[in-house]
């Protein structure tokens, strides 16, 4: 009896090997019975990268464009803020200027006629 043990062992064993050996070999023949779809699954998970690469490269070129149009535009606003400015203060002061020269006029036409009813006074007491 022990002798069948062992065969019926031997057997397990012997049958166990097979069938990992047939596994094996059924995984290599389909594994190179696939190659050609995986190879074109692969090309196209590659063409599908390089289109989303594409786009994304896009978006970004868009964003930069977008944002140099931007930053020209508030340095253009800037500029003309600083402009206006500039213009304003320049105006005032040329308004302070005319300002400062009527009233010089005005006292030097003040300061005339009191002159002239003065020496008129003289003439008159002389």
């Amino acid at each position: 009896m022990r002798n069948t043990r062992d065969n019926e062992l031997v057997d397990r064993r012997g049958a166990a090997a097979n069938a990992k050996a047939a596994l094996l070999q059924a995984y290599r023949a389909a594994k190179i019975a696939a190659e050609p779809t995986q190879q074109a699954r692969q090309a196209e998970r590659q063409a599908i990268a390089a289109a989303r690469e594409e786009r994304r490269a896009e978006r970004e070129r868009v964003k930069i464009e977008e944002r140099e149009r931007m930053q020209a535009e508030a340095a253009a606003r800037e500029a003309a803020i600083t402009a206006a400015a500039r213009a304003e203060v320049e105006a005032r002061e040329a308004a302070d200027r005319d300002r400062i020269a009527r009233v010089i006029e005005d006292e030097a036409a003040r300061k005339a006629e009191r002159d002239r009813r003065y020496a008129n006074r003289k003439a008159r007491q002389a």
